[in-house]
């Protein structure tokens, strides 16, 4: 649901200026104790679990304080789970209407209102079920947003037709394929923003861009228990899980100091905020380097291995919903191609020569029909990527390799960069 201005209301009575008070109170003092537990004992997944249940109360209190018809429904909708509480991030509501009977306009005017007036940033919607039905079949992105719900106040009979509606329309296929297209163009539009000087930490698909690519986009960026159950269904495997979680929380513990350092939602590593957040980790500068570089390579470090497994995570889900229909065709004693990616004949070829690595490269070069690498080729490399090391790079036969690879760039390439 995308962000909309605050709504304009009627001036609140004496009463209700009066509760409307007590809830923005309550808002505040909650989220300043929750920042100063944070700072004398950092615990990311806890604070963003404390701030999804304090801005649950406030929702629930202040739809209370409105009177609402006790046949509608309130959803405070968490797309990205505990991951759109973060300490200024936006809050998603949803009021699920009826088909029949005429919705009353003054009393959700009056509740969005209120939400904005007590310190809430909103993306809300009113819909019927029908209305969602018909907004998801156009939009992946707004299919999403409703993927995950929570009911916050209302009766049960449209969240069981909602919900049997949403089981019923969704066809998986489509969905993988509109949001892998849309990750695609994102990338695109946003010029692979995790390597940027200030990269994006974003937290939701319809914003430019996620630090970690939507590493956990796709799959639903879960928790640790989450991030087992993929493990579980051989979408990646354990070790990848838990390095996956490792920096995920400490992504995610940047993007809090951010919040916290900016006083508003701010997601980007700007350079404003780079030395105090590198103060913050108690870095200090080196003679070889800031402290801000070294929060930066710690970032990228963080980024580029989500992303790795994410592309692997693809790979495998991918496949799972479209086997491939053509049989392997060797390309030589070690390649291989299947539905039109690059594979290996032997998942240990890497672990026992380690410059096949570099040939897979040179392969993927040479025969432009392919369209990337298998799953288990990107483990399989991410697996041995330590073997790539001083003796490797000396090594006059992968130097060769090294400046092969790079020969018909169209920036060039000197044999003084091969080292």
């Amino acid at each position: 649901m995308a962000s909309a201005p605050p709504p304009t209301a009627a001036v609140a009575s004496p009463p209700e200026a009066a509760r409307i008070g007590f809830w923005r109170g309550e808002l505040k003092r909650g989220r300043e104790e929750q920042r100063n537990a944070f700072f004398a004992a950092p615990d990311t997944p806890k604070l963003l679990r404390e701030h999804a249940r304090l801005v649950d109360r406030v929702v629930r209190g202040v739809w209370r304080e409105t009177a609402m018809p006790t046949e509608w429904r309130c959803w405070r909708l968490a797309a990205m789970d505990v991951a759109s509480c973060f300490p200024h991030s936006d809050v998603d509501v949803l009021i699920l209407l009826p088909e029949q009977g005429e919705a009353p306009a003054a009393a959700i005017e009056q509740f969005f209102a209120a939400l904005w007036d007590v310190g809430l940033e909103l993306s809300h919607a009113v819909r019927t079920v029908a209305q969602c039905a018909s907004e998801m079949a156009g939009d992946a992105t707004i299919r999403t947003s409703l993927l995950e719900n929570r009911l916050l106040h209302g009766s049960r009979r449209l969240t069981r037709e909602f919900r049997a509606m949403f089981a019923e329309s969704l066809d998986v296929r489509s969905f993988y394929a509109a949001k892998a297209l849309e990750q695609q163009q994102r990338h695109q539009k946003c010029n692979d923003a995790i390597y940027n000087l200030e990269p994006q930490r974003q937290g939701r698909s319809r914003r430019p861009a996620r630090p970690a690519d939507g590493a956990l986009d796709q799959p639903r960026r879960r928790a640790r228990q989450e991030l087992a159950e993929l493990a579980r269904h051989g979408l990646m495997t354990i070790a990848e899980a838990r390095a996956v979680s490792r920096q995920e929380r400490f992504i995610g513990a940047m993007r809090v100091r951010l919040h916290y350092l900016a006083d508003r939602r701010e997601d980007r590593l700007v350079f404003d905020l780079q030395a105090a957040l590198a103060k913050q980790l108690h870095l200090a500068d080196t003679p070889s380097r800031r402290a801000s570089e070294q929060v930066m390579q710690r970032y990228y470090r963080a980024a580029k291995l989500v992303r790795q497994v994410n592309i692997i995570l693809l790979q495998n889900l991918h496949a799972r919903l479209h086997p491939a229909a053509t049989q392997p065709v060797p390309f030589d004693a070690e390649f291989q191609t299947v539905d039109e990616l690059l594979d290996l004949r032997d998942e240990e070829l890497f672990a026992q020569r380690p410059a096949a690595m570099l040939d897979a490269f040179l392969m993927m070069q040479k025969h432009r029909a392919l369209k990337g690498m298998t799953a288990r080729t990107l483990r399989a490399l991410w697996r041995n990527r330590r073997l790539i090391d001083a003796s490797f790079r000396r090594d006059p036969a992968n130097r060769a390799r090294f400046i092969e690879m790079f020969r018909d760039r169209p920036w060039g390439f000197s044999t003084s960069c091969a080292g």
